[in-house]
């Protein structure tokens, strides 16, 4: 599978931990769906699916903490069907009724190499062809062209991305090594009706998180 990489960097990340409930918390580097989403927010095809094989990070990791307002509340799906079924009804959330202040351990000053390649299903079709979306990621990527803006986590975190060419020729990952515990990796949709989470051990060798092998559990 021929793999692509590009540099990803923003002033903040949080890649959010699932166990912590209500306060968000960041795990120390980027998720693998999280990398996945940054190529995809370049190039989204249905006949395509991304794979991220290898993430380096190049800047120390570093932690802030900031207080946010967000919404407490969704709209209703019972009274859209209602409004839906009746041709009116009040489908406005008022933000003032429904804002919380929340506290959240956010990721600051990031950069990280991601390699990833993708691979045709199935049922991709003969005009789809790998030599097709190759040359199409790659003149989007370096013209610095995207289907949405890629995010670090959250939306209002926009990332910077650029193409790497060459990567022996860029700076060295950190030199940091460590256990970062169990890992969101991805979503399994298997089951459409109902997604579960896949996770994975991860450990971070002189800043390198490799995603090639490594044992996946839901």
């Amino acid at each position: 599978m021929k793999t692509f990489c590009l540099e990803v960097s923003g002033d903040f990340a949080c890649f959010t931990r699932p166990e912590m409930k209500v306060e968000r918390v960041s795990y120390d580097v980027i998720t693998p769906s999280a990398a996945r989403a940054v190529f995809e927010s370049i190039l989204w095809k249905p006949a395509i699916r991304w794979q991220v094989t290898r993430i380096e990070v190049l800047k120390p990791i570093k932690w802030i903490t900031l207080r946010r307002n967000e919404v407490g509340a969704v709209v209703s799906s019972r009274n859209v069907q209602t409004a839906m079924n009746s041709g009116s009804g009040d489908l406005g959330l008022y933000i003032e009724d429904e804002r919380q202040q929340r506290a959240g351990l956010f990721l600051r000053d990031v950069a990280y190499r991601i390699h990833a390649g993708f691979e045709l299903i199935s049922n991709a079709g003969e005009n789809n062809t790998h030599g097709k979306f190759f040359d199409m990621f790659e003149r989007r990527a370096s013209k610095g062209q995207c289907v949405n803006q890629p995010y670090l986590g959250c939306r209002e975190f926009a990332a910077d991305f650029r193409l790497v060419k060459d990567a022996s020729a860029e700076i060295t990952p950190i030199c940091d090594t460590r256990d970062l515990g169990w890992m969101l990796h991805d979503m399994d949709y298997s089951n459409i009706n109902s997604p579960s989470p896949r996770f994975f051990r991860a450990e971070l060798k002189n800043g390198v998180l490799g995603l090639t092998d490594m044992e996946v559990r839901g």
